[in-house]
């Protein structure tokens, strides 16, 4: 197909003016709703810039508008198959109950990379500590941890004529939550190394965990450990896969994986799913913190391990249908597009 370049530059140029202050005002104003002769018009003008690259796709020499219509398409079919919905208003449970979970099953793969890696970690701690257990005042990162998990047994279930936490308990879950919640969002900002601090980081928490639950179990406290962790564990532990899945997530959008969109697009796709998760996070974290300080501290004879592992089951129960089944649609509703300006606008 031979075509005149500049004639045909003359005359286009208009067109993808027009979809670039369309999109400008869409991307600018979330509150901003067309009405169906405007969407017509906007689902026009998408359809003619698509057109207008596959024909300037021939031509080698013209990278600078190729590269200026592949972001104009690639923005006009964000903004046509979004389906994200736009309320006006912020609905907390809506929020947590639907976008929450809906926004972790969308980039699951990076939450199961995240586990992955992390169970690596645990297998190399597991493994350092069963063959060298000096190693074990190297690899812990408190000093409890480092006595030998009988001793520690011992002496937290000897502690029952007074409670261990009698007014201090909103302090202590406060410093959990705040802490728990800087060491997420620090798995997240490592996305910036595009992912691979990220990595590392789930790879030593791993190692941490790892060690510790292999400690206690080659010591025959295991009962003692679930009682311990899982109820604040089963929560606390999946929080920071979430944190990593967000970095990963960043980590992908700068690395861009052969995506032909400028590097600001693909930041631009992510950035409210990343906002979603690590925000997520901090709920979860919230609850752990609040648990750990009121529950997981408290240890037979006061509490039986029983109740503490079987309250821990319930959680990851909840956890696991939450992440995996909240949100849904049904398959009728999900058979339109909701989100879907145009297909709204026909409806």
């Amino acid at each position: 197909m031979i075509i005149d370049i500049q004639r045909f530059m003359d005359s286009e140029r208009r067109n993808w003016q027009k979809l670039e202050a369309i999109l400008k005002r869409t991307e600018e104003d979330g509150a901003y709703q067309m009405n169906l002769e405007q969407l017509q018009e906007f689902h026009h003008l998408y359809r003619r810039a698509s057109a207008d690259l596959a024909k300037i796709s021939t031509f080698a020499s013209e990278q600078e508008i190729r590269s200026y219509l592949e972001s104009l398409v690639a923005r006009a079919y964000g903004e046509i198959h979004e389906t994200r919905e736009k309320p006006h208003h912020f609905a907390p449970f809506r929020w947590f109950f639907k976008t929450f979970p809906q926004t972790f099953r969308r980039h699951v793969r990076c939450f199961w990379l995240s586990l992955g890696v992390t169970i690596l970690g645990c297998v190399f701690g597991g493994a350092v500590v069963s063959l060298d257990p000096e190693a074990k005042e190297i690899i812990m990162p408190f000093s409890h941890l480092q006595d030998h998990p009988s001793e520690r047994v011992k002496r937290e279930e000897k502690m029952t004529d007074r409670d261990r936490l009698e007014g201090a308990k909103t302090f202590f879950s406060s410093h959990l939550m705040t802490h728990n919640t800087k060491v997420s969002i620090l798995v997240l900002a490592l996305g910036m190394t595009w992912g691979v601090g990220t990595l590392l980081l789930l790879f030593y928490n791993g190692v941490i965990l790892g060690a510790v639950a292999l400690d206690y179990a080659l010591a025959g406290e295991t009962k003692f450990l679930l009682g311990w962790l899982m109820p604040h564990g089963v929560i606390e532990i999946p929080a920071i896969l979430l944190a990593g899945q967000a970095g990963l997530l960043l980590g992908g959008a700068l690395i861009g994986w052969g995506r032909r969109i400028p590097l600001r697009m693909r930041l631009r796709e992510i950035g409210g799913d990343v906002i979603t998760l690590i925000f997520g996070v901090t709920v979860m974290l919230v609850w752990a913190g609040f648990i750990e300080a009121f529950l997981s501290q408290y240890h037979e004879p006061v509490l039986p391990y029983a109740v503490k592992i079987t309250f821990g089951f319930i959680e990851l129960a909840l956890l696991i249908w939450f992440l995996g089944w909240s949100g849904r649609k049904d398959k009728r509703s999900e058979s339109v597009v909701p989100g879907s300006k145009l297909q709204e606008a026909k409806s």
